[in-house]
């Protein structure tokens, strides 16, 4: 591994473990066992890191989801890969971590925001209307207007003002909205397809 990933990994690191905002150039250096110089050889200071780091992440979420998009059988089957791997993400970090983004790092945010207007929206919209033409979608949905739904949902579950950190926990949140959209856009048959996966016997 080069120096520069190694950094980044350890940036990573840190960042996930104690959020972004407390941690210093120091604490880098002392976690990774190099000197501040060797840093800023690679990065001109943290907020160089923490745009780099969120530009590698959103690049490796595209990969992801596109695999899983190739790979799922059907929308449920999709969004339940999606879950898996948001619960992985999210399990893994701290809550301060989207907090800090938001408020401490607004071009390393506007690059989520970007790619959730674009990429994410898109794809939304494209599962939907697959889901339409499988039978598990409802076909009165507009794609258009329920994909934009779904990605409002997704930074509104990120937003403190609405879910303040110390009653709500991210993954949770990210969760049930998940799959209270889910639920909303299937007919039964998708409705049937959801309770199997959650090994939830069929309601009347």
């Amino acid at each position: 591994m080069s120096q520069e990933k190694r950094i980044l990994q350890g940036a990573q690191e840190l960042f996930s473990r104690n959020g972004i905002r407390s941690i210093t150039m120091d604490d880098i250096a002392k976690h990774l066992g190099i000197s501040k110089k060797t840093i800023y050889r690679f990065f001109n200071d943290k907020d160089t890191i923490v745009h780099r780091l969120m530009k590698q992440r959103l690049e490796e979420h595209e990969k992801e989801f596109d695999e899983i998009a190739k790979t799922a059988a059907n929308i449920v089957e999709e969004v339940f890969a999606i879950m898996e791997n948001l619960s992985a993400i999210l399990s893994q970090s701290s809550p301060s971590m989207f907090y800090d983004l938001q408020k401490y790092y607004p071009a390393s945010w506007k690059l989520f925001k970007e790619f959730k207007e674009k990429y994410i929206l898109k794809m939304v919209e494209n599962t939907l209307e697959k889901g339409i033409r499988d039978g598990y979608v409802r076909k009165d949905v507009n794609t258009r207007i329920l994909a934009k739904l779904r990605v409002e949902q997704i930074e509104m579950g990120f937003d403190p003002t609405v879910f303040p950190p110390d009653k709500f926990k991210i993954l949770e949140i990210q969760l049930e909205l998940i799959q209270h959209f889910l639920y909303g856009i299937c007919t039964i048959r998708g409705h049937k397809l959801i309770n199997k996966h959650k090994d939830v016997v069929d309601e009347e």
